[in-house]
């Protein structure tokens, strides 16, 4: 059949509805893992268009996973729709959403149009941001034996290559975690000998940290932000604490890193006399793009005259975090960027502007058309679906080895 002709016409057939779901997630931003409203509005709609749903999925109350088909290989589309605090849709995850609708309903369409084996599954996955949704539905079983899971993303543009967007892209794996000090309560001013300042434990980390951003490589990133503090002046403080993210290229360096960092962190304890304790919030990994799907999203996007960049030889390392990074360690996955703005940034109150346009729509309807027909090759041809499992057997390997990095500017 003819792929672009085919899906323009079975995704474009609900376009009225796809533009409502989209508009009604966005005037309705809700946080990770309250996502009450998006998670109805969404199931009802597909229950409305005849699908059988299943609501808190997998155990989580906000999840839902919609399948159609039998039979054959499986291929599924993370639907996200959580929000941020105060900035509402400023990662687009209304878009993203959107697309996977889009997506699966157009490949459900080309199973029972041409009457093949296979099945299509739409997962909604909350609390992306930060949450790590995505963890408690791996932990559920949510990818198993899944053949392919696909999503895009929305960003700024990027007009150095004159494309909409990128096929072959990763994001940096991220420990998150939070670190306690205790120490000793007594008066700063009559007996501050007698105390043991949290506070000045947390200092210490800070800087240290800091220190340490020195020697780490180009690509890594640590964050952190002091939680508690203390609460008077005139009381040493016996609890602080703060909120680290430890970001690197791969799981194994991100854990390198972080022992690092735990130095630091053990180090002001040492320092000041105090007890550290951490606690871990969660960890996302690195995005691990399979290359047969990625080369087949571009060849689609290309035949849709909205064409991306696909380069093997260079990928494009955006500096973020998904837990669609766990996904991709687990089944094969893709995770593309698209455009939808020359000048807001991811998690800003301009990008929430732009998440609403008519323009961001448009473009994310292609965005679903392409994933569409890249998950029919993937249920159709053989070949194409071997090469997906290939990629993804042989990249168990390469997670093991460091990321290449040239080195900047001349030695003394």
């Amino acid at each position: 059949m003819d792929d672009a002709s085919f899906f323009d016409q079975a995704i474009g057939q609900y376009d009225d509805k796809l533009k409502a779901i989209n508009q009604k997630i966005h005037e309705n931003p809700e946080l990770g893992y309250n996502e009450v409203q998006a998670h109805d509005n969404i199931t009802s709609m597909l229950k409305e268009l005849g699908y059988s749903v299943t609501t808190g999925a997998y155990g989580v109350p906000t999840a839902f996973s919609a399948e159609y088909g039998s039979g054959g290989r499986l291929v599924v589309y993370n639907a996200e729709y959580d929000a941020l605090p105060d900035i509402g849709h400023a990662c687009g995850h209304n878009l993203i959403a959107t697309a996977s609708i889009a997506s699966f309903l157009g490949l459900a369409a080309a199973i029972k149009e041409h009457n093949v084996p296979g099945r299509v599954r739409l997962l909604g996955t909350p609390a992306e941001e930060g949450g790590g949704g995505k963890l408690k539905l791996i932990d559920a079983g949510a990818y198993k034996d899944v053949d392919a899971c696909m999503m895009v993303h929305p960003s700024i543009r990027d007009p150095s290559h004159g494309r909409v967007g990128s096929a072959y892209s990763t994001t940096l794996a991220n420990h998150k975690f939070k670190i306690h000090y205790t120490g000793k309560p007594s008066h700063a001013a009559m007996a501050p000998w007698e105390g043991i300042n949290a506070l000045d434990a947390v200092v210490l980390a800070y800087n240290a940290i800091s220190v340490l951003r020195q020697q780490i490589k180009p690509y890594e990133r640590i964050n952190g932000v002091i939680e508690s503090g203390g609460t008077r002046p005139n009381i040493i403080t016996a609890s602080a604490g703060l909120v680290y993210y430890i970001r690197s290229a791969t799981l194994k360096e991100a854990d390198e890193l972080k022992a690092r960092a735990i130095k630091c962190f053990e180090g002001a304890a040492i320092a000041t006399g105090c007890t550290v304790e951490f606690e871990e919030i969660n960890t996302y990994a690195d995005t691990r793009p399979n290359k047969p799907i990625c080369y087949q999203y571009a060849q689609a996007m290309e035949n849709l005259k909205n064409p991306v960049t696909c380069d093997f030889k260079h990928i494009d390392n955006a500096p973020g975090s998904t837990d669609m990074g766990n996904v991709t360690y687990e089944c094969p996955g893709f995770h593309g960027w698209y455009g939808i703005s020359d000048t807001a940034f991811n998690h800003t109150p301009q990008f929430t502007k732009a998440a609403a346009t008519k323009e961001a729509h448009e473009i994310t309807i292609v965005t679903a058309k392409a994933m569409a027909i890249v998950g029919w090759k993937v249920l159709t041809d053989d070949e194409i679906a071997e090469s997906v499992r290939k990629d993804f057997e042989e990249d168990k390997i390469l997670r093991e080895k460091p990321q290449n990095v040239v080195s900047v500017g001349g030695a003394c």
